[in-house]
């Protein structure tokens, strides 16, 4: 939906199933108009949409692209965004490490995300910017040299300047968000601004790089980190990186005892990965790849004094603090205190909750329509106080 400052706000569709352009338009049809018809059925409603390769590729076609804008026009509906991280299958089997994978050492994730800006040209009004997040290049484990960084942001410019092609063409403002996420070649503000500056060091001068690469700023994978807001976008801002899209999305917080760790058994899945990082008091920081290894690590010892794990799993925005855990929600909300002191820092807002299939079931007593809803009703409470919505 449109905010104020011309901000744009969706949620992103992942959360639902949609691997062939016939299930995820299916997913619109429902999910998507069932929560528009409750946040905002008569004013044009932004969908923040999830394409895998097979849809993009499906949705390519000229009559189905065109049988696609219409809808759109007819329902009132626009696209200003496109989740271009998950290439493949997100939902009902393992995920994990795959997320990644191709990574922008490919040529197959060139390709993909191309298509992506080629549909997204097609589909963003004019007069709003468009904008694709991808993965942060690749899993740390997956890079063994330091030739595949190389051929990563050779990759990558290859993608700037085709997005620069189809923003001449169309005329519109086009930008690839990299998100960067725990445990991957990007996975903090510090490497997303050495990564940008090596970047530019490969092609000085070459101002595509600041109007058509940024960051995708999710707030989830940079409280993770232990990031503050402040430092993070301060950061960001001082090295002049662009600000895509920022992912208004929620963390796990918990002080592991004995207790919280047995609970924590039940948020372990075999589909995606969460990662979780521990943080002794004395600053000390521990990364494990996944939950089930933090919890089969930690099994029989005593947490030490004042000790914290922060845990990637994406908890609904509106949920409350329980005896088992809390959330990183005054991330978000630090974020959106920055962007209420500069509006025009980034003007993309998604909400990004994928985790719906895999929530214990305590977590899942409505329907994911219900859910959304109240996801629109906490993001636009903090929007309103801060002046933004």
């Amino acid at each position: 939906m449109k905010l104020k400052h011309g901000l744009h706000l969706a949620y992103c569709t992942n959360i639902h199933r949609g691997g062939s352009w016939t299930e995820t338009f299916a997913s619109l049809e429902t999910h998507v108009m069932g929560v528009r018809q409750r946040v905002c059925p008569n004013d044009p409603y932004a969908i923040g949409l999830r394409l895998g390769a097979d849809a993009a590729r499906e949705l390519s076609e000229r009559q189905t692209l065109v049988r696609f804008q219409r809808w759109l026009e007819e329902k009132n509906c626009y696209v200003f965004t496109v989740n271009g991280f998950p290439y493949g299958q997100f939902h009902g089997e393992r995920v994990k490490e795959q997320v990644y994978a191709p990574d922008w050492t490919t040529p197959e994730r060139v390709d993909y995300t191309n298509l992506l800006f080629d549909l997204l040209g097609e589909i963003v009004p004019d007069g709003v910017e468009g904008s694709v997040s991808t993965v942060p290049v690749s899993y740390k484990e997956f890079i063994t040299e330091d030739r595949q960084l190389a051929a990563a942001r050779k990759n990558i410019w290859k993608a700037i300047e085709h997005i620069e092609k189809i923003s001449r063409r169309t005329g519109k403002q086009l930008h690839l968000g990299l998100e960067p996420e725990p445990l991957c070649s990007l996975e903090t503000s510090e490497e997303m601004v050495r990564f940008v500056e090596q970047m530019r060091k490969d092609r000085p001068g070459d101002l595509r790089l600041e109007e058509h690469l940024g960051i995708n700023y999710d707030c989830c994978h940079l409280a993770v980190e232990y990031e503050s807001p402040a430092e993070a976008i301060g950061r960001l801002k001082q090295h002049k990186i662009k600000f895509s899209k920022i992912h208004i999305s929620n963390a796990m917080r918990v002080k592991p005892t004995p207790e919280v760790r047995q609970a924590l058994h039940a948020f372990t899945d075999d589909i995606y990965f969460h990662q979780t990082i521990a943080r002794t008091g004395d600053g000390k920081i521990t990364r494990h790849r996944d939950l089930d290894e933090a919890l089969a690590m930690h099994n029989h010892l005593p947490p030490g004094p004042d000790e914290e794990w922060r845990i990637h799993f994406h908890i609904p925005l509106h949920a409350e603090p329980t005896a088992t855990f809390s959330t990183t929600a005054d991330h978000v909300q630090g974020v959106l205190d920055l962007l209420k002191a500069d509006p025009a820092m980034c003007s993309h807002l998604e909400m990004e909750t994928y985790t719906w299939e895999v929530m214990p079931g305590q977590m899942k007593r409505r329907n994911v329509v219900d859910q959304l809803v109240s996801e629109y009703e906490w993001t636009l409470a903090e929007l309103r106080q801060r002046g933004l919505a």
